[in-house]
């Protein structure tokens, strides 16, 4: 039962990839849809997740903050060396993002989506009704993450292919995730450090780069309501779930 929802997941995400794909021609609506999906997806979603995950503090602070703050961070020091590197080979850093970014970031993407599969399992190992509750989370929430995830690699001057590629990887991951709990389970911890982590690296994307890329060129007021819906409709998404 596990894996058959999870195929729903994968052809939302597949749907959210598709369109992404097709509304090039508002691009900066598009970008500003994707920095509020992600900044809900990862303050009302992935951070209450890891803090509830990840329950134990290091020195006062709790250990999935201290991920979020270091995924973060992480994120800013991996974008800045590619961006030396691309410069010390000639290339001017100001309108040259580096792909190997992007490609980052998208597998990070797959890498969540594959978790998402797992809850799903883990749901329904505990029951049919907490089971369902999860799928419809993860299902609709996987639409925002194909659209982040072919955003994200195309943004930073990957081909269309390898975006392409990398949806179909973000597709594929809950239905593998759901799968592997028939073999094994991973330790709520771990996952809640995951999480934290992550969460760190999406919302540096969503801040520092999505965000500031959609008002670049068209500072206009329906680029900032797109945001403000992406934000908005993860926060429906999250209080059906629960």
């Amino acid at each position: 039962m596990a894996v058959f929802v999870a195929l729903g997941a994968f052809l939302m995400t597949l749907a959210g990839g598709w369109t992404a794909q097709r509304v090039t021609d508002r691009r900066h609506l598009v970008l500003g849809l994707a920095g509020g999906l992600m900044l809900g997806v990862v303050g009302l979603d992935l951070l209450p997740e890891a803090l509830e995950a990840a329950d134990r503090e290091v020195f006062g602070v709790p250990a999935a903050l201290l991920l979020f703050v270091a995924g973060f961070l992480l994120a800013h020091l991996v974008e800045r060396l590619l961006a030396a590197r691309r410069a010390a080979h000639g290339a001017e850093e100001d309108g040259h993002r580096s792909p190997e970014v992007g490609l980052t970031a998208a597998a990070a993407m797959v890498g969540h989506s594959a978790m998402d599969g797992v809850a799903i399992g883990a749901a329904f190992q505990v029951g049919g009704g907490m089971g369902a509750a999860v799928a419809l989370a993860v299902i609709a929430h996987d639409f925002a993450d194909g659209f982040n995830t072919y955003t994200l690699t195309s943004l930073y001057g990957n081909a269309r292919r390898r975006a392409v590629a990398m949806l179909v990887a973000d597709a594929c991951a809950p239905v593998v995730g759901a799968a592997s709990t028939l073999l094994f389970t991973i330790p709520e911890q771990v996952l809640g450090a995951y999480l934290g982590l992550f969460g760190g690296a999406l919302l540096y994307l969503a801040a520092a780069e999505i965000l500031p890329e959609a008002h670049h060129e068209h500072p206009a007021r329906s680029t900032l309501l797109c945001t403000v819906a992406g934000a908005a409709f993860i926060w429906l998404v999250v209080g059906i779930a629960e």
